[in-house]
């Protein structure tokens, strides 16, 4: 979690920002008022407070603003967080869409410093939904979930899918479902929207649900092992092992769970009972190993 520090604007391109205290952000647009705000993908530009102070102490002696940034925030390390992040502060949602920038030749503060930290350090957005930012406001990061439900009956509208909608419903109130697709238990048609979600839409957690038993159509461990580049097991294990203080027959369940770039990927079982108790296993957990594939948290050593 992220601390707004400054909310900066400036009414001309090549002037200094200042800080304005607080502003009202335009979907599509950017900050009203601001030179740089317009129908492109820097809209908003973004700079770890955290950095800048380690620059002051330099000596460097910069004011809010004076790197061009839009929104000083307190607590996040920007250049850490890959491209296509969403960043939520109130009602206001930002898409992070490049880390960095070339610094403008002849930069006041690289020809005072030798050194501007923007380029490398600060990120550039754009809004996704508008509202307003002031100081002392929040700014969490959003995780974008996908559903996958692995049924040939759910697939043909047989059978209607209650286990889907069973994940939403047990989600944490940080995590948004950007996509929930129904796919028949065919191993290529499962790879595929697996690879859709983890490499087009940028879903930081996918979880599936069905296709993990014996039966010869269930082939969603194999669709995901086709997919993932490194596996994760201890948390299809950790399921396994507290379904088993329910039912024996939780030795039965082939399930993986592995990451690919960003994104990882759970199976669960096919059941909205025995979904519903295996994301009590892992939900609360999780979230650290999404901040660890996010570059937003340290080793994982405790004192």
């Amino acid at each position: 979690m992220g601390k707004v520090i400054a909310v900066c604007t400036s009414p001309a391109r090549g002037t200094q920002k200042e800080n304005v205290h607080r502003a009202t952000f335009r979907v599509g647009h950017g900050i009203e008022g601001d030179a740089h705000a317009g129908d492109w993908h820097r809209q908003v530009s973004l700079l770890s407070y955290d950095k800048v102070e380690a620059f002051n102490a330099r000596g460097a002696a910069v004011t809010d603003g004076a790197f061009g940034e839009n929104l000083l925030v307190e607590g996040f390390d920007f250049a850490r967080l890959p491209v296509g992040t969403w960043l939520q502060c109130g009602d206001v949602r930002l898409e992070i869409t490049q880390i960095g920038k070339q610094c403008h030749h002849g930069c006041e503060i690289f020809q005072r410093m030798g050194d501007c930290i923007m380029p490398r350090e600060g990120v550039f957005a754009r809004v996704l939904h508008g509202g307003e930012i002031a100081e002392g406001d929040e700014m969490t990061i959003v995780y974008r979930v996908g559903i996958v439900t692995a049924s040939d009956k759910g697939a043909t509208g047989v059978r209607t899918d209650l286990s889907g909608p069973k994940i939403r419903e047990c989600l944490p109130q940080e995590y948004e479902v950007v996509s929930y697709t129904v796919v028949a238990d065919e191993r290529q048609a499962l790879a595929d929207e697996l690879r859709r979600l983890c490499d087009e839409v940028g879903c930081n957690l996918i979880l599936t649900t069905g296709g993990t038993g014996f039966s010869p159509r269930d082939v969603t461990p194999e669709a995901t092992r086709d997919v993932i580049e490194r596996d994760a097991p201890g948390i299809a294990e950790a399921i396994r092992a507290y379904s088993l203080q329910k039912t024996k027959r939780a030795m039965l369940s082939r399930a993986v769970s592995g990451i690919r770039g960003h994104s990882l990927i759970v199976n669960l079982p096919g059941s909205p009972k025995a979904v519903e108790e295996s994301m009590e296993v892992f939900v609360d957990t999780v979230e650290h190993g999404l901040r660890l594939l996010l570059n937003t948290d340290g080793e994982c050593a405790r004192t």
